[in-house]
């Protein structure tokens, strides 16, 4: 019936392989699900949390690790083939996988060609749990770089609430009108947080 059939503990026991001593592959998966709340709080940690879990260690850490580096992969081919515009929710699929469960804040600009294609996901900026410090200098500076004709923003909310700050609604007003001397504009600013996304543009914000 395929892999689809399987559930969450059954799949992650395929890929842990074998057991701990004392307890087989599927209850070391279940294990592991209920101590990280769901498959999202376990594949998200970094590589020193991962590699720290009970019933891990650094092989099985690296193959969980390699699982979602590659649902990251196949997210951006998805993204890197086709317009974008017309496309939010391949969009925001792509920035859950690469934003959700990051401990920080991360700010992400997408660079677009003139057929609003993905030319770069770019991690532009990292900051604390509840703020990140964005340049609109060195977006613009980027932007010339790649030769860009429109940006997605994006960032995260580790708090887990998607809605944007007050501080969010300003940056954005800066960005676009830092851009806009370039003739680029800003499609859309996204916001992941606690599994969910919010649009800028379809709350009519841009």
């Amino acid at each position: 019936m395929g892999a689809a059939a399987l559930s969450n503990t059954e799949l992650l026991a395929l890929l842990l392989r074998t057991g701990n001593r004392g307890s087989s592959a599927l209850e070391l998966a279940r294990q592991l699900l209920e101590s990280h709340g769901a498959l999202t709080g376990l594949l998200v940690n970094s590589p020193q949390k991962m590699v720290r879990a009970p019933g891990l260690g650094p092989a099985r850490a690296a193959s969980l690790l390699a699982v979602m580096e590659l649902a990251r992969r196949v997210q951006k081919e998805r993204l890197e083939r086709k317009a974008l515009l017309g496309r939010p929710q391949a969009v925001k699929d792509y920035l859950c996988v690469l934003l959700q469960g990051r401990h920080q804040e991360v700010f992400v600009v997408l660079f677009l060609d003139s057929q609003n294609r993905l030319i770069l996901a770019d991690e532009l900026f990292h900051g604390t749990l509840n703020q990140t410090a964005v340049y609109p200098r060195e977006v613009v500076r980027r932007a010339l770089e790649l030769n860009a004709a429109a940006v997605i923003l994006a960032h995260n909310h580790p708090s887990g609430i998607a809605e944007p700050s007050q501080a969010d609604r300003v940056l954005t007003d800066a960005l676009r009108a830092a851009l806009r001397h370039l003739d680029m504009p800003v499609l859309d600013h996204i916001i992941v947080a606690g599994g969910c996304t919010y649009s800028f543009a379809e709350h009519g914000l841009l």
